[in-house]
Formats: C-alpha cells, sequence, structure tokens
C-alpha cells in the first residue's frame, strides 16, 4: 500500500503518517527531512528530486508532507491512499505551539538532523495566512477533483482516530497533543462537520 498525507502546517501530518507506518509495518518518509539540511539550510533542489524519486521507487510506503516541487503529481497518481488533513486554522496553531513546547531546544523525528525545533515570525506567517491563501487551497482543490476516487479528508481528531482503526486497527494517537479543547471543535467554538472519514 502506497499512502500520501498531507494537509496544513500544524495539522498532525507526521504524527498521523508515523501512526500509519507502523500501524501497517510501511516504510516513511518525511519530505521535511529531504527539503532540508542542518540548520533549516535548503537542500538543492535536483539532490532533493532525486531522493524523493528513488523512496518512490519501493513497492509500498507513507509519505508525509506537500511540496509541490517533489513529484507531487506523481506521489498523488501513485498513491493507492491520499489523506488530506484539513483543520482549521486555530487547531493548528494550538498543535503547532503544543509540538514547540514538546521538542523546543532539540530535533524532532519528523525534521532533518541539525533542524532544532523553531517558532518564529516566518513560520507563523506560513501557518496563519500565506499556507491557506487561494492558491494553496486550489492546489488542494486540484488534487481532490484529480484524485477524488482516493482522496480522504479528515478535519477532526475523532475523524482521524477512526481513519486509523479502519486502516490499520489502531486506536491512533495523532493530533491528541497539541493542547485544545473537544477533539471535534476548533477553538473559536465551531464544530467542524462530518462525523467520520470524508471520501
Amino acid at each position: 500500500m502506497k499512502i500520501a498525507v498531507i494537509g496544513y502546517s500544524g495539522a498532525g501530518k507526521s504524527t498521523l503518517a508515523r501512526a500509519l507506518a507502523e500501524g501497517l509495518g510501511l516504510p516513511l518518509l518525511h519530505l521535511d527531512q529531504v527539503h532540508f539540511l542542518p540548520g533549516w539550510a535548503e537542500r538543492d533542489p535536483e539532490e532533493a528530486r532525486a531522493l524523493t524519486a528513488a523512496f518512490l521507487e519501493r513497492e509500498s510506503w507513507v509519505i508525509d508532507g506537500n511540496y509541490a516541487g517533489l513529484l507531487q503529481e506523481r506521489r498523488m497518481e501513485e498513491a493507492d491512499r491520499i489523506v488530506f488533513l484539513d483543520v482549521c486554522r486555530g487547531r493548528c496553531l494550538l498543535q503547532a505551539l503544543g509540538r514547540y513546547w514538546r521538542h523546543r531546544g532539540t530535533v524532532r523525528d519528523s525534521a532533518a538532523p541539525g533542524c532544532v525545533e523553531k517558532l518564529d515570525g516566518e513560520f507563523l506567517r506560513w501557518l496563519l495566512w500565506e499556507s491557506r491563501s487561494p492558491a494553496q487551497r486550489a492546489g488542494y482543490a486540484a488534487i481532490a477533483g484529480a484524485w477524488p476516487e482516493k482522496l480522504v479528508r479528515l478535519r477532526s481528531r475523532r475523524q482521524v482516530r477512526a481513519f486509523l482503526r479502519t486502516i490499520c486497527g489502531a486506536e491512533g494517537t495523532a493530533g491528541e497533543k497539541g493542547g485544545g479543547s473537544h477533539a471535534d471543535h476548533c477553538p473559536d467554538g465551531k464544530h467542524r462537520p462530518g462525523g467520520g472519514p470524508a471520501l
């Protein structure tokens, strides 16, 4: 099986991808580890694409990350399942803050070696605004339109847990860390629609 995990920053992509890889016994690639070099320097694009292409040659995989420049169309085409974490802005912010608090001063396992956890103005601008621009949203819509038969849209922790139970029989902890209130509510108090994975 091949699973691509995409979605907004702070939505819990790395955590879900890890749970899927462990639950299904599949090799896992975090694209952040491909894109970045130590100290948050960016890897040469051609080298990054070559590393991604080599991983895609495996018979099965879980790949976490968006990165349109890292063979995104091929990843989406070859994936048996595309999981889109369409999580609200406030929830993503809370989870990113929790992630920073847990990993501050260290390198988390989904980051590239030598990339110490950080939370700066540039990242907050990306998380809160730039990653949700009309162009970015159009990119997700294009993926959903091109591969509707294999895309799963998850908007809450409850949906993530249900998806994990369905696909690998795991209770799952994806998105559980990071603070906040009830799993199906955003910090603004708005209930996210749907009680399970939306195909």
